[in-house]
């Protein structure tokens, strides 16, 4: 056990010391206008929850654990533009009927990200990021302006996003606007903590009669943490929905009170 124990830490020693090409994401949310180096490669893993309503077995609406998983393999193609890859998977519980829908889709992505100058060369950096969106129920295309700052040991991160959004066998096309905005500390080169607020509203077309929840805007503030190793690192933040917070959640309707994500990355 001492023997294995010296192994570890011997281990994990090497690989904070090692070069740090990997693109870590301090704010789950939001993404930052660092790319990966040309021929570098990395594998990012988010996972997000958060509760909602449901109908169980016998008809009775019930909180269940609304989930989706994104696999992003990431290349960097020249200093500056970066290919991104992405398996999503939104699984729907076989125990409940009337579930809620989430953000993403089940399906692929695909996505570039470029930056157009060095970090610190303008007064703010500046990338722009593009994706296509091949789901199981809808194609998307979605589109980002990155913008960051860094003052000393501090980072402030925004993204101004926006989704068309065109659903199979229906003449339903919807815009749907995801501002960010968050701040990180470098408390240690390895740990950074932060906050981040994230809104999400859709506006569909044809507009129904009566706007319902589900369509927001739903946002959300909360911490954030990045634990950076190098060619490993952790990000994750809870948020708490402050947008109606006096709303009682129905089955069916998505945006739960609280919502919770988390990214581990390694360089390949």
């Amino acid at each position: 056990m001492p023997r294995a124990l010296s192994l570890a830490v011997l281990v994990a020693a090497s690989t904070i010391a090692s070069r740090a090409a990997a693109t870590p994401v301090p704010l789950p949310f939001t993404y930052t206008t660092e790319t990966l180096g040309k021929g570098d490669l990395e594998i990012e893993q988010y996972s997000d929850l958060t509760p909602v309503k449901a109908f169980d077995a016998s008809g009775n609406a019930t909180w269940y654990a609304a989930t989706q998983f994104q696999t992003e393999l990431e290349y960097g193609i020249t200093d500056r533009l970066e290919l991104g890859l992405y398996l999503v998977y939104v699984p729907t519980p076989s125990a409940y009927t009337f579930t809620a829908p989430m953000p993403e889709v089940t399906g692929i992505k695909e996505r570039l990200r470029y930056v157009f100058a060095d970090p610190g060369a303008w007064p703010v950096d500046v990338g722009v990021y593009g994706e296509l969106v091949e789901g199981d129920t809808e194609s998307e295309v979605e589109a980002k302006i990155l913008l960051q700052r860094r003052i000393g040991k501090l980072r402030v991160d925004a993204n101004l996003w926006g989704e068309y959004e065109l659903y199979y066998g229906v003449s339903q096309r919807d815009l749907v606007a995801n501002p960010t905005l968050g701040a990180t500390y470098e408390i240690t080169p390895s740990v950074h903590v932060g906050a981040e607020a994230w809104m999400r509203v859709e506006l569909p077309n044809p507009a129904p009669a009566t706007r319902p929840y589900g369509l927001g805007p739903a946002g959300y503030v909360g911490p954030a943490v990045l634990l950076n190793f190098g060619k490993i690192w952790w990000s994750t933040g809870l948020y708490a929905r402050v947008t109606e917070t006096d709303h009682t959640m129905q089955p069916g309707e998505p945006y739960g009170p609280v919502w919770g994500r988390v990214i581990v990355g390694f360089e390949l």
